[in-house]
């Protein structure tokens, strides 16, 4: 009996203990990822989290948003086509995790995956994109903190998901919630209600400040500076009297300016009133970028004689406002202005720009003596009603001015200003530098040096130049404007008051204006026959600039091409040999800027049958492509030659693009099964230049029907696979010299 008991007492005290411990013992779950779902024109910018992951929809890539940066992206960037970009992520969406990262001084532009990503000069702040598959153990954020929109000193809320609990405190403490003091007893409204911002109750600060009575205005000195460098103290009231219409003491970045405002009061009200010049210590990191490029500078005096008080940079987040420490400033402190009505919300002081006028556009302004003050004045105010009317802005043109004399020299470069107000106010600081008119040496600099990455050249955006001229160069310009033109920078001459019949004589080159612009048919010249009717130039002038289409210099010999390879795959070429072919084919590549928008290449291979190895536009980048040429297996079999080019003109040239000059390269090592000249008069007729290698055993006949007139031009011969090397300069050469040799007209 006693046994059985006791076996009892044991079995009890058995379930008791594994009861007691199956919650802690019981294996916890794995948390979740909630990624949260984001638009395709977010921007990283506006998410305040260094790391986070988020959802991308479908079809991204059709919304065009814009993208600025290769691999790292600047944060103005919309996170989802940037992902597309980078290849992260195809146009169906997905999940992306985005790091952010410092800013750099120069993001280059792409295209790639289908999405063109443009350059930018200078950013704040960066970020990168990665396949969203976080690592074992991480989390990232279920929601997103996103930057408000509008930024305001402070704009108290109630919570929108339960209704917080009645207070009577007078004091309360520093909080991270926006929830607002209060001194009754009554429950805050229902959240479906606009909220009411509480009224401010202020502690005793201490001995050097007041308290100030309810109803009564604070009293700020006018443009006082504000943050913790400058001591707090009390100001005594104005000597001056008052306007009539000045109802109370003024917002301390207001009162240089001549409109009034509501005065500031005890009050339960909103937001303050924020004008476009108003001192906004909370405006957050993602406007501050926007403003500008590199870090703020100080802003000056403008037109009217107004001072413009600079930004604070040292704050970047909206804080509690709803207690008054006694050790901060007053003038932080976060009174209220009365308001009637919501202000419109501050311009952004970075352009855009004008999207159909996405040109880098440089001015060559004359400063020689000849021109006289008054008229180099006449051609500054030119230069800035153009500045005006083009719209100026990183999503648009872009706009430099060059002085030149005896030499030129740099006035504005293309990445000092991103909007035409400061364009326009730089203009008015330039002085005269005197000298000759030396053109030609402007023309040569501008070249060599000023459309540069370091100067602010996008790439993306085709490379314009106008040059302004009283009467003529002092100068030869037609070598200097050659060199120019083939580097793919579109000259323009604007000529005001040039030589008549009995000034001829004096000219240093005849017609050099037609020897120095992009095309002799009268677009890129603009005559005019007075400095004082130099203003109607304006419009005409913008519109042509403008018409990205016809600038055709911007079309180089190594950016305007569809190069077909034609790879001969035979069994007598040999599997080290066709290596040797496809290091050719690779060297030939790598001369040729290589995108959607510039040269493209393709290859086939050929025995008796034909296969596609790179189509045009397959691979966007020049590393992609390099790479897939040596991956190109070879295939071994008979060579029927004729086939292949016929399969090249089906497969690949008849997806050309009609601004893309048409180069096909045949390679062959032996005589063709099949006959060649009836497919190499079809794809001649077709406007495709054709260039013919043999090697070892080719012949000679068949090279010469392949290749376009004349054949010397376009026919090569080699006894050696391991000599096709000698060859790329000579065909690289002739590929250019053809482009350059072109009728300009």
């Amino acid at each position: 009996m006693i046994r059985s008991s006791l076996a009892a007492i044991f079995l009890a005290l058995l379930l008791f203990c594994a009861c007691w411990a199956k919650p802690n013992g019981s294996k916890t779950k794995k948390p979740k990822q909630v990624v949260p779902t984001i638009d395709c024109d977010v921007r990283a910018g506006k998410i305040n989290l260094p790391e986070f992951i988020a959802k991308c929809p479908a079809q991204c890539k059709e919304t065009k948003q814009q993208v600025y940066g290769t691999g790292v992206f600047a944060s103005i960037s919309s996170i989802c086509n940037a992902a597309i970009h980078s290849g992260v992520l195809t146009n169906t969406g997905g999940k992306v995790i985005v790091r952010k990262m410092a800013g750099q001084n120069i993001y280059k532009g792409s295209n790639s995956n289908g999405v063109r990503s443009l350059s930018l000069p200078k950013w704040r702040e960066s970020f990168v994109v990665s396949v969203g598959k976080p690592k074992k153990g991480v989390i990232y954020p279920s929601t997103l903190d996103y930057v408000p929109s509008r930024p305001t000193y402070v704009k108290p809320t109630l919570a929108t998901t339960t209704t917080p609990e009645p207070t009577t405190t007078t004091t309360p403490e520093p909080t991270t919630t926006t929830q607002a003091p209060t001194t009754t007893t009554t429950p805050p409204p229902p959240t479906t209600t606009r909220p009411r911002a509480a009224v401010h109750k202020v502690r005793d600060a201490g001995p050097g400040l007041r308290r100030p009575e309810a109803g009564s205005p604070i009293r700020r000195q006018p443009s006082s500076p504000v943050g913790p460098a400058f001591p707090r103290r009390e100001w005594a009231p104005p000597s001056s009297p008052r306007p009539d219409w000045f109802p109370g003491a003024r917002h301390p970045a207001d009162v240089s300016y001549a409109a009034p405002d509501s005065g500031y009061t005890w009050s339960e009200t909103d937001t303050p009133e924020i004008t476009a010049r108003d001192h906004r210590p909370d405006i957050s990191e993602y406007e501050r970028w926007f403003y500008n490029f590199g870090p703020y500078l100080p802003r000056s005096t403008d037109a009217e004689g107004n001072r413009k008080v600079p930004l604070d940079t040292t704050q970047t987040r909206v804080k509690p406002v709803d207690v008054w420490k006694p050790d901060t400033n007053p003038y932080e402190s976060g009174f209220n202005a009365r308001q009637q009505e919501p202000g419109p919300r501050a311009p952004e002081l970075v352009s855009q720009g004008d999207p159909n006028c996405m040109v880098d556009l440089a001015f060559l302004m004359d400063g020689s003596w000849s021109i006289g003050k008054r008229r180099f004045q006449i051609q500054k105010d030119f230069l800035s009603e153009v500045a005006q009317v083009i719209s100026v802005g990183v999503a648009g043109p872009m706009m430099g001015i060059i002085q030149y004399g005896d030499e030129p020299v740099t006035e504005i470069s293309l990445r000092s200003y991103s909007n035409s107000r400061e364009v326009k106010s730089a203009i008015e600081k330039i002085g005269q530098k005197g000298g000759l008119s030396n053109v030609g040496k402007a023309l040569s600099y501008i070249n060599k040096h000023y459309f540069s990455d370091a100067n602010g050249n996008r790439g993306a955006a085709p490379n314009v130049a106008v040059v302004l001229v009283d009467g003529w160069p002092t100068d030869k310009v037609e070598e200097a404007s050659r060199l120019a033109r083939e580097s793919g920078i579109n000259i323009f001459f604007v000529t005001i008051e040039g030589a008549d019949d009995n000034e001829k004589q004096n000219l240093v080159e005849t017609n050099f204006v037609d020897k120095a612009v992009c095309r002799t048919n009268g677009f890129f010249s603009l005559p005019v026959t007075s400095w004082f009717a130099l203003r109607k130039a304006v419009q005409p002038l913008v519109k042509r600039v403008c018409d990205t289409d016809r600038l055709v210099c911007s079309k180089t010999c190594v950016n305007a091409n569809d190069i077909a390879f034609v790879i001969d795959g035979s069994s007598s070429v040999g599997t080290g040999n066709f290596r040797t072919v496809l290091q050719f084919v690779a060297n030939i590549t790598q001369e040729f800027e290589i995108s959607d928008t510039d040269t493209r290449v393709g290859a086939v291979q050929y025995t008796y049958e034909q296969r596609l190895e790179l189509g045009f536009g397959q691979y966007n980048t020049k590393a992609e492509l390099l790479n897939a040429i040596k991956r190109i297996n070879y295939w071994s079999g008979g060579t029927s030659t004729g086939a292949a080019i016929t399969f090249a003109a089906e497969q690949l040239f008849s997806k050309s693009k009609p601004n893309k000059r048409k180069i096909m390269i045949v390679i062959t090592d032996g005589r063709s099964y099949d006959d060649v000249r009836v497919p190499a008069l079809a794809v001649h007729s077709q406007g495709v230049i054709a260039y013919s290698i043999g090697i070892a055993w080719a012949a000679n006949d068949e090279l010469e029907y392949i290749a376009t007139d004349p054949d010397k031009e376009h026919s090569f011969f080699v006894d050696e696979f391991d000599n096709l090397y000698k060859f790329v300069p000579k065909i690289i050469h002739n590929i250019c010299q053809e482009f350059n040799s072109q009728p300009r007209n």
